[in-house]
């Protein structure tokens, strides 16, 4: 549905070409931004409204696709737009981003030569001024060239089961200057926009032997500029940072570790095996003394002097400080919750495997084996099991959850007593529990869309009396509320009363605490 130019414009069932995988999800124009929202990792891609400096716009295979070029040389194509779109778009971007709208048409005679054009970052093919196709070059992982013949080559995206490996190019030469060699020329400006991964710079900070729980073993850590490189008996992954999308804490229930939770997209392969998050595994009480390799004037002006070259204190504290401001994100840690134990994690099964769901602000976070990471505004419905009274009632109960896309996730062997904890905790957030009778709340994310309830809700007698005592407390708890950001000097522990809302940056401003 789209919205009024004033308020932006609205986007759904739009597909973002990723590496030559479609990723659908939600495209809004908003006069300060364009944003797309991935609907199967719930990523936000955001470019500002000075950056954008073109687009344009083509019939493609999904109805009409829209290219979007920035000044920082990032390339987007968005598919299955409609042609009535086009006005709202083309004013939209005119007016707000003050940006060049370009309308092109496809050359579809089916040959395999013309001329290739190189608009910064986007390379085009084209005969008789009409584009045959266009290649972002970002895409491109590497380029070689054999005398008149350029092969290139492209990253590949694991969701697809048919990707587009390599395309060669053959270069006439056109001049009978012996000095200059087309190929050459060709291969140059494909490489200076190709995403190379390069051990470029220095290794900023280094942390050894340092235990993964996924995947298994344990790894030395060096962190690169622009890059994690992870370095085990076995294996070796080079992580970009961009292709990080979200950072966790996590206290562990013994109060003796914490678990650092790194989720990746696209995830790491291990052969066949794919890995969307990482879990590393921190002892509370093991010390680092760290110097990093940045001079001051980096530390001033590209990290803002939230660094310090000497830095020390327990190895999870400085490992979360660095990755925090090295990668510029946020590290999400628990918020309000609390079990009947004290914990802000509960203990359960997943699959055969025990381990600890964590109820953060925006989401569930399980692990250790296998990790899974739940967003409230995908979660469809929650059923709770196995929660029978009388005779013969079970001493525990099942948690399941169901998402949009018609997912199950089953939390097994809670404890009974965390059963209160979690319904009102499940109350407060508004999800939907489907053996809820009336239960018609919906947890709306930032985009306005979340799942709406349904009247065909069955009935859970112990669930009744429950939620009575829930509905009572319900009342004083409705905002929703962030995650809380990890603060340097600080556990990931927080006690019931203390506030989860708190903005991203604001662990800068406050005193670090130094264990002695």
């Amino acid at each position: 549905e789209d919205m009024t130019d004033t308020e932006g414009l609205d986007y759904k069932d739009v597909a973002a070409i990723v590496r030559g995988a479609l990723c659908f999800g939600r495209l809004r124009f908003h006069p300060k931004a364009l944003m797309f929202k991935s609907q199967a990792s719930g990523k936000i891609e955001q470019f500002g409204s000075s950056d954008i400096c073109e687009a344009h716009w083509m019939r493609a295979s999904r109805g009409y696709q829209l290219v979007v070029m920035t000044n920082s040389n990032a390339v987007t194509k968005f598919v299955g737009l409609e042609e009535k779109n086009k006005d709202q778009i083309k004013r939209f971007i005119r007016e707000y981003y003050d940006a060049t709208f370009v309308e092109k048409e496809p050359f579809v005679k089916g040959w395999n030569w013309g001329s290739v054009d190189f608009a910064g970052p986007l390379m085009v093919f084209h005969n008789d001024g009409k584009p045959l196709f266009e290649v972002p070059l970002p895409d491109v992982s590497t380029a070689t060239v054999n005398k008149n013949e350029v092969t290139v080559e492209f990253h590949q995206d694991d969701d697809n089961d048919m990707s587009l490996v390599e395309m060669r190019f053959y270069v006439p030469n056109t001049t009978n200057d012996s000095d200059e060699v087309p190929a050459e020329n060709f291969h140059k400006s494909v490489m200076k926009y190709a995403d190379v991964i390069k051990a470029t710079g220095d290794v900023i900070v280094k942390f050894e032997q340092v235990l993964l729980q996924t995947p298994r073993g344990r790894y030395d850590v060096d962190m690169y500029p622009s890059f994690l490189r992870l370095h085990g008996k076995s294996y070796d992954y080079k992580i970009p940072y961009t292709t990080m999308i979200r950072m966790f804490l996590l206290p562990h229930n013994d109060q003796r570790s914490v678990y650092f939770v790194i989720s990746t997209d696209p995830p790491i392969r291990q052969g066949q095996t794919r890995y969307p998050h990482l879990v590393i595994q921190f002892i509370k009480d093991d010390w680092s003394d760290l110097t990093l390799e940045l001079d001051e004037e980096t530390i001033a002006t590209k990290y803002e002097g939230k660094l310090q070259k000497e830095m020390a204190g327990p190895t999870y504290e400085t490992f979360s400080k660095v990755m925090k401001f090295v990668v510029g994100q946020k590290i999400f840690v628990p918020g309000n919750f609390v079990s009947s134990a004290g914990n802000q994690a509960i203990a359960c099964s997943h699959k055969a495997n025990s381990g600890f769901l964590y109820p953060l602000e925006k989401g569930f976070m399980y692990v250790v084996k296998p990790p899974v990471h739940i967003r409230f505004d995908e979660v469809s419905s929650v059923n709770f099991s196995r929660v029978a009274s009388g005779v013969g009632q079970s001493r525990s109960f099942d948690l399941e959850i169901e998402t949009n896309t018609g997912a199950n996730y089953i939390f097994a062997s809670i404890e009974k007593k965390e059963y209160s904890k979690l319904f009102d905790f499940l109350k407060s957030k508004k999800i939907r529990i489907q053996n809820n009778k009336g239960g018609d709340d919906t947890f709306n994310d930032d985009f306005g869309d979340g799942p709406s309830a349904s009247d065909n809700e069955t009935t859970d007698h112990y669930l009744e009396k429950m939620k009575k005592e829930g509905e009572q407390r319900d009342s004083d708890d409705s905002d929703e509320s962030e995650d809380e950001d990890f603060v340097a000097g600080e556990t990931p522990d927080t006690s019931p009363s203390s506030s989860s809302e708190t903005e991203e940056d604001e662990g800068a401003d406050r005193k670090k605490k130094k264990k002695k």
